[in-house]
């Protein structure tokens, strides 16, 4: 008899796989926006219009799993969308505020540094034969919020109005609030990568040590019937 292949931890359903709804189109228009965004900052330096995208970026992002839930459209693609659109912009902000020369280097590569780390996650949980993918934890989102907050405020700080120094300090306060649950929430990532992969490997040995007892008693089954019982050799 063969053992059922085992599951390292208990899913939750998968969404069903819908393409056409109001919180993929939000995040459609998100994705759209990286590329205008980049261009408006590090081209003709139109800050005010480029605010403007991470503001809608900002709001977007609360409202698509709000209406996800909401209008109960949750889906495959959905999942997918929101969390590349929110390491999209990421991505792309600390890339045009370093080349703007707004924020340092050394900010850059703390942020990046994070993602980069993460990235090998996946493929080390698909080698052990660990194919769920990690849930997104609470403070991810909550480092990408205050992130998205601090992006337009240093962004704003760019200038010489009173405006820019106001933003600067409150910018900064977002900033390294938000990069410090950034990288409490990637230690949490590998945190529970490492609670996954032990749990697959004690199903998987607990499923060896099954196939094996059932095998051996089958053997043993196999080896009394092949002999004749006492007092049955003489007829």
């Amino acid at each position: 008899m063969t053992a059922p292949t085992p599951q390292p931890a208990a899913s939750e359903p998968e969404p069903p796989d819908r393409v056409w709804t109001i919180p993929n189109a939000l995040s459609a228009l998100r994705l759209l926006g990286v590329p205008v965004f980049l261009w408006l900052v590090l081209g003709p330096e139109a800050d005010g219009a480029a605010l403007g995208i991470l503001a809608f970026a900002g709001v977007s992002d609360y409202l698509d799993g709000k209406l996800a839930r909401a209008l109960n459209q949750t889906s495959r693609l959905g999942v997918l969308l929101d969390p590349l659109a929110d390491r999209l912009y990421i991505l792309s902000t600390i890339i045009a505020l370093t080349v703007r020369e707004i924020v340092p280097v050394w900010f850059a590569v703390l942020l990046l540094a994070r993602d980069v780390a993460l990235l090998a996650l996946p493929p080390l949980l698909r080698r052990i034969g660990v194919g769920v993918a990690l849930p997104v934890h609470y403070l991810g989102k909550a480092a990408t919020f205050n992130l998205l907050y601090a992006f337009p405020l240093l962004l704003l700080s760019a200038g010489d109005s009173w405006l820019a120094t106001a933003a600067r300090p409150l910018g900064w306060a977002f900033a390294i609030w938000g990069t410090a649950l950034y990288w409490w929430s990637g230690l949490l990532y590998f945190v529970q990568a490492g609670q996954l992969a032990r749990r697959y490997r004690a199903h998987t040995r607990t499923g060896a040590h099954d196939q094996t007892s059932a095998h051996d008693q089958t053997s043993a089954h196999d080896q009394t019937g092949a002999h004749p019982r006492a007092g049955e050799s003489g007829r």
